[in-house]
């Protein structure tokens, strides 16, 4: 009795309740995706400009930030400026977390100086010349860094405002779904892009590669657990709903999923295979043999492996995530409300290239699915760049 009052009083007082926010904020931010569970970095993101590994963000003084202050964090938020002054790079999503209210940046902060100091030395910047020159973020952020506070649309509701503010600030979906132009920037919008070997999916209202078929429902059932009757989650997205959608409050799931829901068309996956006869035939054979016993003979999968018909991953413009799954294999997100992450094996071995590129194209182009066709060098690219990371 004695103890439960203790604790009781322990969650009552301010200092308890500030730390939960905080907690909540990185969350949002999904922190523990890119700098690991104990917040101490070194996972590594390859970009096209070469590696980068993230830093440790613990209080630990000799290798993360215990000597930083509160305003030399929120700088790093907001303006892309570490300790020092020393320009970031923008795969820490600074351009996103902008919007963010100074309260919960530093809320954030709170939570992070109680977090258990972890001493490892990090060597962040492992890019290619000139890339690997700080300097250079300068002129970066003058051409494509605007950071502005969030503003309501007043002709929006309060769950379609709430949706904009968290995609597109700390979530930062637009990070891996949104296209970039040469220098790495966001071009806008989220009709999906490629990223460390995978195609981040497009998120606007496209019937078939998007999320137009969707239900609200559906898509917060999607981000609480990594799965619907529409898809599994895989790959970096198994990922970011372990970490952070799937730990997320159902008013701000809904309200994601009522702002995504609202987002016009993208630009389509360029039509279906034209002139693969051969292909389908062949991918036919190949799929009754290989993958029916799991995702059916309609497609439509079962109550464990997800359904490839009318799956959203399937009819990309990209095949890279689908051809990467076939190759490497691929687990889906294990979630409190969804506790077994189903596995997909590799294939690798037994295909080889021309069979991978003819299941593909039988998959995306079946039960109603339309995509381009997908060719053996696509294959053959993906497939080394496999070897490659490994």
């Amino acid at each position: 009795m004695r103890c439960f009052i203790l604790a009781a009083l322990l969650i009552a007082t301010p200092a308890f309740a500030a730390n939960e926010a905080g907690k909540y904020q990185s969350v949002l931010g999904d922190c523990e995706g890119c700098h690991g569970r104990n917040l101490a970095g070194g996972v590594a993101l390859a970009t096209p400009f070469g590696k980068l590994v993230t830093p440790n963000i613990t209080p630990d003084v000799a290798t993360g930030i215990g000597t930083w202050s509160q305003e030399d964090f929120r700088k790093a938020m907001k303006q892309g400026m570490g300790k020092g002054g020393k320009p970031l790079y923008p795969a820490m999503p600074y351009v996103n977390y902008a919007l963010m209210p100074d309260a919960d940046v530093a809320a954030l902060w709170t939570y992070i100086r109680t977090v258990k100091p972890v001493r490892n030395s990090v060597d962040v910047n492992q890019l290619k010349f000139p890339f690997n020159l700080r300097f250079l973020m300068r002129g970066w952020n003058l051409l494509f860094f605007k950071p502005a506070p969030f503003a309501n649309d007043a002709s929006k509701n309060a769950a379609w405002n709430r949706g904009e503010y968290l995609v597109e600030g700390p979530a930062h979906c637009g990070a891996c779904h949104s296209p970039r132009n040469f220098f790495g920037a966001d071009k806008g919008g989220l009709s999906g892009a490629s990223l460390q070997g995978w195609w981040a999916p497009d998120l606007t209202g496209d019937g078939r590669a998007g999320l137009g078929a969707w239900s609200n429902d559906e898509l917060v059932q999607y981000l609480q657990t990594g799965r619907n009757a529409h898809s599994l989650a895989s790959g970096p997205m198994a990922e970011a709903v372990e970490n952070s959608t799937s730990r997320m409050t159902d008013s701000d799931l809904n309200a994601i999923a009522v702002y995504l829901k609202d987002l016009p068309p993208g630009p389509g996956n360029g039509g279906g295979a034209t002139g693969a006869e051969a292909q389908m035939q062949a991918g036919a054979r190949i799929y009754q043999v290989s993958c029916a016993a799991c995702h059916g003979g309609d497609g439509k999968g079962s109550a464990i492996f997800p359904p490839l018909a009318g799956n959203p991953i399937v009819t990309q413009s990209s095949p890279e995530t689908l051809a990467r799954v076939v190759l490497a294999g691929a687990k889906g997100a294990a979630t409190v409300k969804s506790p077994t992450g189903p596995a997909m094996p590799s294939f690798a071995w037994r295909w080889n290239d021309e069979q991978v590129a003819a299941v593909l194209t039988y998959i995306r182009n079946n039960w109603r699915n339309v995509a381009p066709a997908v060719s053996a060098d696509t294959v053959t690219k993906i497939r080394t760049s496999l070897h490659s990371a490994s």
